[in-house]
């Protein structure tokens, strides 16, 4: 885990510092981000970071202090800056994340709640911080309370596009909104309190790859610490409940919030591309990044990761590379032969591996786009008869015109393809369902009259949800 946002520097750490970073580190987090929010702040959280090698800082000027803003402090903000891109952890150590110390302008925005300082102040502050952050590009930090059309129209007219709205508590508009400019969310301990059905809602709604989590130590602890003062190892007690929320696992939330906060904070390096990936109790393997379409939903022309993982291969894996990737089958609920493009390009590495699945005790599904009879030149269903447990079908779309729209097939024909496919795939595949995106130009209904027409099963997934 990665503890985007929290403030070590401040006196309720004072008595115990040592020992809060040590529960971190002994809990799993990777790095924590300690954030400036005053003069005193930022000179405390520069200096953490110096003497850490998993805590980084952030600089900037609280709206509360923004009275206080000076062409001095402005100054002493970009040096930090400077410097803390050229500071290093004072030693080599396995568990150090190669990154400049100073990764972010923050905490800086908008507090109409309190108003410690005139609100007229507080915009042109932020105003100046968001320049100072786009001139040396560096994602900003941005606290918004009471202030939600202000600080987006600031945002919107500074130009910044990398940064997170921390601490979110807005409803799922206001979050649509941040999106929009390019912004991450990150959620913090609120989430789990009874009364924050909004919140949760936003919590499911965020996509994976704009989703951090955070802490704000001392404030804010989760349940089942709320009342206490809240420290870096309970970042995991909010992940973990977001991770229900979203219908994953912690593993899922731990890998998709850390890569995310990796590429936003420029620390450290996303992992190799993967060959065996798992979710949630799944394991899926991705056998090759080649496919006979090209849909215009396809993820792999937005991303190389799904749920934090990386699926650009460099080259296709061996049969016995696959082999160990998996280890032992029988602890998945299911091996699915999945990944970056058609796994029935690789047929015969599909049956090979599935009957060494079988004989190892697991079960096995494949995800594919219905062209395997026409990509292998004959009717390979037969062949996986025994072997596979159950297969999805990619129809996305009711009729030929709107498939060849959205999926660009390489090949004529390919909507009766995946009928014929369809058709015949329920005589040999014990568990066959056709899969569909909900969106523009698909008609769910008529879908659903197909399959009852071919007699399979209807699943409807959400555009831009995979995974």
């Amino acid at each position: 885990m990665i503890d985007t946002h929290c403030h070590l520097e401040m006196e309720d750490f004072g008595a115990d510092l040592d020992a809060v970073i040590r529960r971190a580190k002994e809990s799993g987090v990777e790095a924590i981000v300690t954030i400036g929010s005053d003069i005193g702040g930022c000179e405390g959280a520069v200096s953490l970071s110096a003497k850490h090698d998993f805590v980084y800082a952030a600089v900037g000027i609280h709206p509360h202090d923004a009275k206080d803003f000076s062409d001095d402090v402005y100054s002493r903000l970009r040096t930090w800056i400077s410097d803390g891109r050229g500071l290093r952890p004072h030693r080599d150590a396995d568990d150090c994340i190669s990154a400049p110390k100073v990764v972010a302008l923050g905490e800086i925005g908008l507090d109409y709640h309190y108003d410690h300082s005139p609100r007229e102040k507080q915009r042109e502050v932020f105003e100046k911080q968001l320049l100072l952050a786009k001139d040396i590009d560096l994602p900003v930090i941005v606290h918004s309370r009471e202030a939600e059309a202000d600080t987006l129209e600031i945002l919107r007219q500074s130009g910044v596009r990398k940064g997170v709205m921390h601490c979110f508590s807005g409803d799922v508009e206001m979050a649509e909104k941040t999106l929009e400019l390019g912004f991450h969310i990150s959620i913090a301990g609120p989430v789990t309190f009874k009364n924050t059905a909004v919140l949760k809602k936003v919590a499911r709604h965020v996509p994976d790859e704009r989703l951090l989590v955070e802490t704000d130590a001392p404030y804010l602890a989760p349940e089942p610490f709320r009342g206490k003062r809240n420290e870096p190892s309970y970042v995991i007690e909010t992940a973990r409940f977001i991770a229900g929320l979203r219908g994953i696992s912690l593993d899922d939330i731990d890998r998709i919030t850390s890569l995310n906060a990796k590429r936003l904070f420029g620390i450290g390096e996303a992992d190799e591309a993967r060959i065996a990936y798992k979710i949630r109790d799944s394991l899926y393997l991705n056998i090759t990044n080649r496919c006979t379409n090209k849909c215009t939903f396809c993820i792999r022309y937005q991303s190389d990761f799904v749920k934090g993982h990386n699926l650009r291969l460099g080259s296709e894996p061996t049969e016995k590379e696959l082999k160990q990737a998996i280890g032992d089958p029988s602890k998945y609920k299911e091996i699915v032969f999945c990944g970056y493009g058609e796994p029935t390009l690789r047929f015969d590495v599909v049956k090979s591996v599935a009957a060494w699945v079988k004989k190892h005790g697991g079960k096995v599904r494949i995800n594919t786009n219905g062209h395997a009879n026409v990509i292998n030149g004959r009717n390979v269903l037969p062949e996986l008869k025994g072997l596979v447990d159950a297969i999805s079908v990619s129809l996305d779309a009711q009729d030929e015109e709107t498939y060849k729209k959205i999926c660009r097939p390489s090949f004529e024909g390919a909507f009766a393809a995946v009928l014929d496919f369809l058709r015949k795939a329920k005589h040999f595949i014990p568990d066959v369902k056709a899969t569909i995106v909900e969106m523009e130009g698909v008609d769910v209904g008529k879908c659903e009259q197909l399959c009852e027409g071919l007699g399979v099963g209807l699943r409807v997934r959400k555009l831009d949800i995979v995974g």
